[in-house]
């Protein structure tokens, strides 16, 4: 049998379009949500449910169905295919595992079969809601789950990059190093404090991404 190799992602999605459960949560810090969505009625609409802990901004058409002191579940339909968050993970067949929101912000949790399709489902998020925080990722092995980061290249420019790339090619980072910051910046046809600078600043984007909680 092969170990499992799937990745469990927690992503914190800000600005979502197409979803009224955030938009419920975002005039409220203390409260929290939990949407269910179920299978799309014949006539194409998808009935969902969420706990709230407060009836403001819930609007006229989500139906209240049970108390639970703390926390109500309401009910409402709404169209399906409108590219709502959920959707657009579910599209690439992995279903969302828990739904949570606040401050008007979706909590979304799924299984991504690889890290090529994980970073697809991010994409597709970000195309359109205002960000997309991946907050954590899980991989299992045969002992013990593992702690991954999803650094994101987009995050370096194009010139980053390459003096990236190119010390890494030439040994700069190897232990001992095959070349030094001049020779780097000669291959490179910049000079020393540019490439230094153009380094520092790539590194400080990946271990922001890396040291983020």
């Amino acid at each position: 049998m092969t170990s499992a190799a799937g990745i469990r992602a927690e992503l914190k999605v800000t600005g979502p379009e197409g979803c009224p459960v955030a938009s419920v949560s975002e005039n409220d810090t203390s409260g929290y949500a939990l949407s269910r969505s179920m299978s799309p009625n014949e006539n194409g609409a998808v009935t969902e449910e969420f706990v709230f802990d407060a009836s403001e901004g819930t609007t006229d058409d989500m139906e209240q169905l049970f108390d639970y002191g703390d926390g109500s579940v309401y009910r409402f339909e709404r169209e399906g295919g409108i590219g709502c968050p959920c959707e657009r993970v579910e599209a690439f067949d992995c279903p969302v595992v828990d739904v949570q929101t606040r401050d008007g912000a979706l909590f979304l949790t799924f299984h991504a079969p690889d890290v090529e399709t994980l970073r697809d489902v991010v994409a597709a998020l970000r195309e359109s809601s205002g960000s997309v925080d991946v907050r954590r990722l899980l991989q299992s092995s045969s002992d013990e789950s593992r702690d991954l980061v999803l650094v994101e290249r987009g995050q370096l420019t194009d010139r980053q990059r390459e003096v990236l790339e190119m010390a890494h090619e030439m040994g700069y980072f190897d232990h001992p190093r095959r070349a030094n910051k001049g020779d780097v910046a000669t291959e490179l046809d910049i000079t020393t404090s540019t490439f230094s600078e153009h380094l520092a600043m790539a590194q400080k984007k990946l271990m922001g991404a890396i040291l983020q909680d």
